[in-house]
């Protein structure tokens, strides 16, 4: 069946709709004529005109849902829309901690399935996702069979985000259901990391390091290169699990995916759960003093040089510019 409403659940952030929600959105004009974002918070009008530059027409607005864990209300207010006779043809759900949450919950009250870790959706009569196993090495298909909303969670940066929607969206209030026991977890504290410059997951350049810079210490020739870049400092599975660099950093396929315009590789050897997070960079340079780097094969220009050597010159070639 041809694919006439998809409904998306975005993320709003200080600055306005999350990128992934921005992605979500331009993805779902494409492939459908009518699109509708769901989301919540305190003034959620404000960014109507945010939502529809990306495509929604409408706004399904759960309202504050203040310290409550947002996956009851929002799975709550969807399935109430659902169950009254406003189906979508598909919902496409961000796989954030928050949207893999709403997503389960809301599997369990319509009953049925959510297909998980998409990076592709195809539109031919119905809706085909694409998802990646054993480590990005293998893609397969999928479609749903049966009645009722498709439910998809997608990755961030599956998508390009590209306005070109129309004017504001139109506010409609959806008010979740009481969720009794289910509603009474709360947040009673949130750490926010510190960190300069732009976020890893949007930045326009990325620096990232491996093992093979030696040490946790030598990751400042990172974070120097990055700050002289303007860019973003990230880091391989294997110094996170070493515990260099926090969690936060972590571009893979457990960690970040990223495709900024400019991924700089230093001493990482390319392993495929880090490949799956970066390779679709715009632009790929790779610095590795094994030629045999699995990196190599990814990158548009390879160093092959010891990074204690190469980044040096580099962070000095770039401060005398």
């Amino acid at each position: 069946m041809p694919v006439a409403t998809v409904w998306v659940v975005a993320e709003i952030t200080e600055s306005g709709p999350s990128s992934v929600t921005q992605e979500l959105l331009s993805k779902a004009r494409s492939i459908a004529t009518n699109v509708a974002a769901i989301t919540w918070g305190p003034d959620t009008a404000s960014h109507a005109a945010a939502l529809g530059e990306y495509g929604a027409t409408k706004v399904y607005d759960v309202g504050d849902v203040g310290e409550t864990l947002p996956g009851v209300p929002v799975a709550g207010a969807i399935a109430a829309l659902i169950e009254g006779g406003d189906t979508p043809d598909a919902l496409l759900v961000p796989a954030s901690y928050d949207g893999r949450d709403v997503a389960g919950r809301l599997s369990a009250k319509l009953d049925r399935p959510v297909l998980t870790n998409v990076v592709g959706l195809s539109e031919n009569g119905g809706l085909s996702s694409e998802h990646t196993l054993f480590g990005g090495t293998v893609a397969a298909t999928a479609h749903f069979t049966g009645e009722g909303p498709q439910i998809f969670v997608v990755r961030a940066k599956s998508f390009t985000a590209e306005p070109g929607g129309g004017g504001a969206a139109e506010v409609v209030s959806a008010p979740a259901p009481a969720a009794g026991a289910t509603g009474t977890a709360t947040v009673t504290a949130r750490h926010v990391e510190e960190r300069t410059g732009p976020k890893l997951d949007e930045a326009a350049v990325i620096v990232s390091g491996g093992r093979g810079l030696g040490s946790a210490d030598k990751y400042e020739m990172i974070e120097e290169l990055a700050r002289l870049l303007h860019g973003a400092a990230g880091a391989s599975r294997a110094i996170v699990d070493a515990g260099w660099v926090p969690y936060a950093r972590q571009v893979g396929q457990t960690g970040k995916t990223v495709k900024p315009n400019l991924y700089v590789a230093c001493g990482i050897s390319g392993a495929t759960q880090h490949l799956v997070g970066m390779k679709g960079s715009k632009n790929i340079v790779a610095i590795n003093k094994d030629q045999d780097a699995p990196i190599f094969s990814v990158a548009d220009l390879g160093i092959v040089g010891n990074v204690h050597d190469v980044l040096p010159a580099l962070i000095e070639a770039l401060k005398n510019r």
